[in-house]
């Protein structure tokens, strides 16, 4: 441990206080180490969200890097492909148990770069080693099947890997992603290379480490960082076999163009403006938690949040009231600090489009019932941090902009509704289909509902659950593929099938 530790710290000057922070090993990972690109050369600052503080100079990858990363992970697959399930199992079960002890560390990595509390950032790294050691025990389990023909004859399938998939990862959920990701493509039997955002470069890196240190090929889980030209590089590229992105709509379009002309297979997971319904026979309380719980986890940055919060309106005064009084009472500052339960958003263009939102609201008639103003903390090393008071609004309408699009910011907008079928429809007229929401103690209703929502990923009496035993992913413009549970096996694998004639042919020549 004490080797691997030294190791981190020398990477990240490692602290528990925020604005200390300086990144100064290379981000990229090819063939089992750091590395510098070999090209590209166009610098970017990497920020600290909870400071403004630049923390590295990120250099991204031009197509020689990214070409030198694709034939590290084609050579890494050759091994690994042929290893058999257990084996694979075994170095994924490692790689669990090393994110498992160094918990802490990779948490503070991931606050200091994406802004969440350090709350939340602990939970996502619990659910990352609970996804590697989940499909660790699916890799021995990966099988076809034996179908008997006529005369004694007979075929079977083949559930064979991919080859070199590609990942691409959000900024909200950096290293989780990536484990999202990784795990089912690397039990599967592929190599993968992975270009996390620009904005959190720092994590991924420290999750190829563990996958090297855990006995992986060198070489089959390669990093390359970069914006918008390395994406096209790895979208392009012949030897890439599949292609898994997670982030927003206009760059998953894009992505499904570049891959249709090598008719490579695509996972998108794209964005949401989902329907939260809450009914007057719920358990308020609950509901009101539920409410929280789809609207503000980082920092409201989250894609299949309940944004839409329909509320049956004889309960509406009272849930509004209770939403807005415990909405005020969050506290929002350091993320590093124990207590802090929300942190910062990820950069000031993005804090100025959500307020821009806000601002817009207002102008359409929406009432600011609480929050909504920049929030400067008592520290004054956190002056420059990106902070946005949690906002709340009131008499919305579906025709409102902070209604229909997507903010990606902590902002609830409620909306009356009175009857099951109303909320039925106008919980589906969006373009977007990834999640929804129902709390009521009548279970029928809540199936019926549920059942008629078009959406991905639905939850009852409950907001943003993830278990990695489920899969997750969107309808519509929320994309389609599916992340998690034994779903993903069907999108990192593919279906041979082979029939054998136990007698002589019969030639109809």
């Amino acid at each position: 441990l004490l080797p691997r530790l030294c190791a981190l710290r020398s990477s990240l000057a490692m602290s528990s206080v925020t604005g200390t922070v300086t990144i100064q090993q290379p981000l990229n990972y090819r063939a089992g180490a750091r590395v510098q690109p070999a090209d590209g050369g166009q610098a970017e600052n990497v920020y600290e969200p909870a400071t403004g503080r630049v923390i590295c100079k990120l250099l991204c990858s031009g197509e020689k890097e990214v070409d030198l990363a694709v034939q590290s992970a084609k050579a890494a697959f050759k091994i690994w492909s042929q290893m058999s399930g257990m084996e694979r199992s075994r170095v994924l079960l490692e790689a669990a148990r090393i994110i498992r002890e160094q918990r802490e560390e990779i948490a503070t990595m991931e606050t200091i770069n994406n802004g969440k509390s350090i709350f939340e950032a602990r939970v996502d790294i619990d659910i990352s080693w609970q996804c590697l050691e989940y499909y660790a025990g699916l890799a021995g389990s990966l099988a076809g099947e034996h179908i008997q023909l006529p005369g004694g004859s007979f075929g079977y399938t083949r559930r064979e890997p991919l080859g070199v998939c590609v990942g691409i990862g959000a900024w909200n959920y950096p290293f989780q992603i990536a484990c999202w990701k990784s795990a089912p493509a690397l039990a599967c039997g592929n190599a993968m290379v992975f270009k996390p955002s620009p904005f959190t470069p720092v994590s991924v890196v420290r999750l190829a480490e563990i996958f090297t240190e855990a006995g992986v090929p060198k070489g089959l889980f390669n990093v390359v960082q970069g914006g918008a030209a390395t994406g096209q590089f790895l979208c392009h590229h012949p030897d890439v076999a599949k292609i898994s992105f997670t982030g927003s709509v206009p760059t998953g379009i894009k992505i499904m163009e570049m891959a249709s002309k090598g008719i490579k297979p695509v996972t998108l997971e794209l964005g949401g403006k989902s329907p939260l319904i809450i009914f007057s026979d719920c358990a308020l309380e609950n509901a009101v938690n539920g409410a929280l719980m789809a609207n503000f986890l980082t920092q409201g940055e989250v894609c299949c949040n309940g944004t839409r919060v329909f509320v049956e309106r004889k309960i509406l005064d009272a849930f509004t009231k209770e939403v807005v009084k415990r909405t005020q009472k969050i506290k929002v500052g350091d993320p590093l600090l124990e207590d802090t339960r929300m942190g910062a958003l990820i950069n000031r263009p993005h804090l100025d489009r959500v307020q821009g939102f806000i601002k817009q609201a207002k102008e359409q008639g929406a009432k600011v019932l609480c929050g909504g103003d920049l929030y400067v903390p008592d520290d004054p090393k956190l002056k420059n941090g990106y902070y946005l008071q949690p906002c709340v609004l009131g008499n919305c309408t579906d025709d409102m902009t902070c209604v229909k699009e997507e903010i990606f910011g902590p902002v609830m907008s409620i909306l009356p509704f009175d009857t099951e079928e109303e909320v039925v429809e106008r919980a589906n007229n969006t373009k977007f289909g990834l999640a929804g929401g129902v709390f009521t103690r009548d279970i029928q209703k809540a199936h019926r509902v549920v059942a008629a929502l078009k959406a991905g990923m639905c939850f009852i009496n409950n907001y943003n659950i993830s278990p990695v035993e489920l899969p997750f992913g969107g309808y519509k413009a929320s994309g389609f593929g599916r992340e998690n549970g034994r779903a993903a096996i069907e999108y990192y694998s593919q279906l041979k099938t082979v029939c054998v004639e136990m007698g002589d042919v019969e030639s109809v020549f």
